[in-house]
């Protein structure tokens, strides 16, 4: 059952790199629309390209940060019947809702999101506006990275589940949910 640790570890690393990317981008945000008001009201100046910018890296903090979110247990849940469940049902409700809604929800995304960045790939497809963003099909390919992603932060779900399933682990109360003691 090692196996299960390993492999829980390394597909939790690659949903810190999500969190860590949707951070980034998240900065860069800041900083894009500071830039934007202050060349708005102070110069005059409206750039399109900058505001479409936005709207690009605030895709990626959203997309990215979807799989950083099921990893810590960072989304939405219902916690008025979950918090009193034990550990072990928690894994079992996790478990099960991984493999039913997670996975094949994020491969439904990634089937369709892939004809859709690869249709606006072969279009060239670009802004409508004068002086905005070229290459549109960069942040729609990352509709599929983040499918990719979020599958492999549900798989993450899984070996979680069965680390307190099947080796008694359990989880921590200062870290919510996500975390393993």
């Amino acid at each position: 059952m090692q196996w299960i640790i390993s492999l829980d570890k390394g597909l939790a690393k690659i949903s810190y790199l999500c969190g860590w990317i949707a951070s980034a981008a998240f900065v860069l945000m800041l900083f894009n629309v500071f830039f934007d008001v202050v060349s708005r009201y102070v110069f005059n100046e409206v750039s399109i390209g900058m505001q479409e910018m936005e709207w690009h890296l605030y895709a990626a903090v959203f997309l990215l940060g979807i799989p950083f979110a099921l990893r810590t247990d960072g989304h939405v849940r219902v916690d008025v019947l979950y918090d009193r469940w034990s550990d072990h049902f928690k894994a079992w409700v996790d478990l099960v809702g991984a493999v039913i809604f997670v996975i094949p929800f994020a491969m439904l995304i990634g089937y369709y999101g892939y004809d859709y960045a690869l249709e606006s790939y072969n279009l060239g497809e670009g802004s409508g506006d004068p002086g905005g963003l070229p290459y549109r099909w960069i942040i729609k390919s990352l509709i599929v990275f983040s499918a990719v992603f979020t599958a492999t932060s549900g798989l993450g779900m899984v070996t979680r589940s069965l680390r307190v399933i099947k080796l008694g682990e359990k989880y921590t109360s200062n870290t919510g949910k996500g975390g393993l003691a």
